[in-house]
């Protein structure tokens, strides 16, 4: 019978598993009002603070921006793994389940096309 060996610093704690989350979730929300100044969200949907891994996903507006990639790997994804140091991987993508039209209209920033009538 062999016996894994659990090294000290791969185990967390609950203080700061709750520690880790509390920070990831109000870097979360001060990253927010810059997405949803142009029509979009961002929205944490899970978060294994263990492993490192945080997912994130685009919604509004966003859905329809042609730059939502680099969004999320240049700014998302920078930021998170720059202030957060557990963070080791961002999985991102977008909400595509609202139609072109009413995406758009939520847009305000220079990104979101406006439909305009001929």
């Amino acid at each position: 019978m062999t016996r894994q060996t659990v090294r000290v610093t791969d185990v967390v704690n609950e203080q700061e598993r709750a520690t880790r989350l509390s920070a990831l979730n109000s870097l979360i929300n001060l990253m927010r009002p810059a997405v949803q100044s142009d029509g979009g969200d961002l929205v944490l949907v899970r978060a294994d603070v263990d492993a490192g891994v945080v997912e994130v996903q685009l919604r509004g507006a966003c859905s329809t921006c042609a730059i939502s990639s680099s969004t999320l790997q240049g700014g998302v994804e920078r930021i998170l793994k720059d202030r957060l140091d557990w963070v080791t991987e961002v999985i991102g993508g977008v909400d595509d389940t609202e139609d072109f039209e009413s995406s758009a209209a939520l847009g305000t920033g220079g990104y979101v096309p406006r439909y305009r009538e001929i």
